[in-house]
């Protein structure tokens, strides 16, 4: 939030303020691909960067690991070392560039690798402004990158930031998300206390640390950062912006004594709702984002410090550079052709705003006080994981039933063709090749490095990490000698262990109310008493992918119309899927996978499934699939293909049964 100007009457024309950060979310292939891309887009106008990392780099797995198979620069670049961030920053001033890391387990990581490529091309640490998001616990909640338990976790975001302070102190060493709980399904109020409980587990770790002076620890409040997310309900998405500015100051000044009002400060940045975003008519979505963009610009006191934009087709695949060039426009076109920045917060003295800030304000701290009495946001991940699920449970039954109005899926429907989607490369495919050409650089980069110095510095990570040593200057070592990614997270699994999050699912409130589900109910308990037993239904993510909001409610309506259900969460191997297939005796299996890697798990899972004699086993798949990928699908034998405008689950589950009573009948 800029300070604020008088609007001038001078023959110059009223002041107007700085306009906030313009940014991409981008990253797809290979590092020199991707930089391609991102010049392109600094030369379009956009003025900071937006790394996307694909999910073997965000889960601290190297490219050539068994389950990155199929994900390799899949839903941004891979990163395997400081070889790959080279590339990846290729020709871009790193000491004039603010860079935003979407990167959480492997946060510390990334950091040390962009700070080993500043420290090679001379751009100082005291002049490298960006943010790595950093949060684990909305990983735990909501978007499934996390790797190491929550204790570890915190530790490790407590390095980074008594680091940064000190070393990088332009730098945001952790941008607290809200933006994945939205996408999960969380209310405002719970994506106001949610978030708050995260960033006071975060600032108390730092506190009880004892690493940062008190007269210092103000400085450190001062750089912690949001990560937002705007929904379509616009005015109750500008009062929560306002609402979250004003508890923020609240809560820095009053728990922890900071008296600098800049650094009490509400500092964010925001990608505006993907959830949203609808299959049916996609080209109704550029409206969508950008009424969601007004909602964190228009209020002065509660804007953006920056803000991304998906692309309008994102619910239909990977956006072409000409559909993210739309987006920046749109942001370009609200700043510069409007009068916007020229005056002050136009919603002060509003007595309708005024009430429904304090609303949200009062909500939220009755919910921070409740995940207080329970011990913290760590102690009460099983409860906020329960309350999400059953959050986007409700808004999925809205949607059925019509309650919630989505223009193009459940109320006027019928459409014209779209040119825009007309055609071949109507979205962006990543080459299959990609995957292979990033493994083998992966080799001959390993066999180029000197071991012993490798060998060395990865000693010393384990032994900082060991020692509860701060583990910055050791990775940095590690990212100079020449470790992977995967060698860096593997060194830190030894130490940490890995960590299962809940799911949700077993505890979330069952569906007793109205009659929707009756029909699906007797259909269920009619082919159970055929089969002797109920309908076995197996929910399975298999890779990386770890947005698993759609397989929990399949999971949950699956459960409440009388299934017994076997989901076990995210990030499995298609053998581990068919093991559990086999083991459990189920009567259908069906796979989630939004990472765009579908082919290549679907088509394993498949095979791996002939080879168990599981031909009778019907197999169903939800993603984001193109329509000429369900097509290859089914030619792998899937029987059923389903995507973001199959929004009835009801009618899914009626699938379910017929396929499972079709199995029975030619048995």
């Amino acid at each position: 939030m800029s300070d604020k100007k008088v609007a001038g009457t001078s023959g110059k024309g009223p002041e107007r303020d700085k306009p906030w950060l313009f940014r991409t979310y981008a990253g797809h292939s290979t590092a020199a691909k991707s930089n391609e891309l991102y010049r392109k887009n600094l030369a379009k106008g956009q003025t900071g960067l937006s790394i996307a990392f694909d999910l073997p780099t965000q889960t601290g797995y190297d490219s050539d690991h068994e389950l990155a198979k199929g994900e390799v620069g899949k839903v941004g670049v891979p990163v395997s070392h400081l070889g790959d961030m080279r590339r990846l920053l290729e020709g871009i001033p790193l000491d004039q560039m603010n860079t935003s890391m979407t990167i959480n387990a492997t946060a510390a990581w990334l950091l040390s690798l962009y700070i080993a490529t500043a420290d090679e091309t001379d751009a100082s640490r005291t002049k490298l402004t960006g943010t790595i998001q950093n949060d684990i616990i909305k990983e735990y909640l909501s978007r499934g990158t996390y790797v190491f338990p929550p204790e570890p976790s915190l530790r490790l975001i407590k390095d980074t930031i008594v680091f940064s302070y000190r070393e990088v102190p332009k730098w945001n060493p952790t941008n607290v998300c809200s933006y994945h709980l939205q996408e999960a399904g969380a209310t405002p109020v719970q994506e106001l206390s949610y978030a708050l409980a995260t960033a006071l587990a975060v600032l108390d770790t730092v506190k009880a640390s004892g690493e940062v002076p008190e007269a210092e620890f103000g400085t450190v409040v001062g750089r912690v950062s949001f990560f937002v997310n705007a929904g379509m309900r616009f005015i109750t998405e500008i009062c929560k912006m306002r609402a979250f500015g004003e508890l923020w100051d609240e809560i820095t000044r009053e728990r922890y004594g900071v008296t600098d009002p800049k650094n009490r400060m509400f500092r964010y940045g925001v990608q505006v709702n993907s959830l949203g975003l609808t299959e049916p008519q996609p080209e109704n979505n550029v409206y969508r984002i950008l009424l969601e963009m007004m909602a964190v610009t228009l209020s002065k006191n509660a804007r953006a410090r920056a803000v991304q934009l998906p692309a309008w087709n994102e619910a239909l695949g990977l956006p072409r550079p000409w559909d993210q060039q739309w987006s920046l426009r749109m942001q370009q076109i609200v700043a510069y052709e409007t009068d916007l920045l020229e005056y002050g917060d136009i919603f002060d003295g509003s007595a309708e705003i005024t009430r429904k800030v304090e609303q949200l304000k009062e909500q939220a701290k009755a919910e921070l006080a409740t995940i207080e009495r329970m011990g913290g946001a760590i102690a009460a991940i099983d409860y906020m994981k329960r309350r999400l699920v059953e959050s986007n449970s409700a808004r999925l039954r809205q949607i059925e039933t019509g309650e919630l109005v989505v223009v193009g899926v459940n109320r006027w429907t019928e459409t014209e063709p779209s040119p825009l989607t007309a055609g071949e490369g109507a979205i962006m495919v990543v080459d299959p090749a990609v995957e292979a050409e990033q493994v083998e650089r992966l080799k001959a980069w390993r066999a180029a490095r000197d071991a012993k110095a490798v060998a060395k510095t990865l000693a010393d990570l384990e032994a900082a990490a060991k020692e509860g040593r701060n583990i910055m200057e050791s990775s940095i070592a590690c990212a100079k000698a020449g470790v992977t990614t995967g060698e860096w997270g593997t060194t830190l699994r030894r130490v940490f262990g890995e960590y299962r999050a809940p799911t949700g699912v077993a505890q979330a409130a069952p569906e007793r109310a109205g009659t929707e589900l009756d029909g699906v109910r007797a259909a269920v308990d009619a082919v159970s008493a055929k089969l002797g037993r109920r309908i076995k239904f197996l929910v399975g993510k298999p890779g990386l992918d770890g947005h698993s909001n759609g397989a929990e409610q399949i999971a949950v309506r699956a459960r409440d119309v009388g299934m017994e259900v076997v989901y076990e969460g995210i990030r499995l191997t298609p053998t581990q899927i068919v093991r559990a297939a086999v083991d459990e005796s189920v009567h259908v299996v069906g796979l989630s996978i939004l990472s765009g890697s579908h082919l290549p798990l679907v088509g394993e899972v498949m095979e791996r499934m002939r080879k168990e004699g599981l031909n009778d086993v019907p197999v169903v798949v939800g993603g984001i699939i193109p329509p000429e990928d369900e097509v290859k699908l089914k030619g792998f034998g899937v029987a059923a293909v389903y995507t973001p405008k199959d929004f009835q689950l009801n009618d899914i589950m009626a699938d379910i049964v017929r396929l499972v009573e079709g199995q029975e009948k030619a048995a």
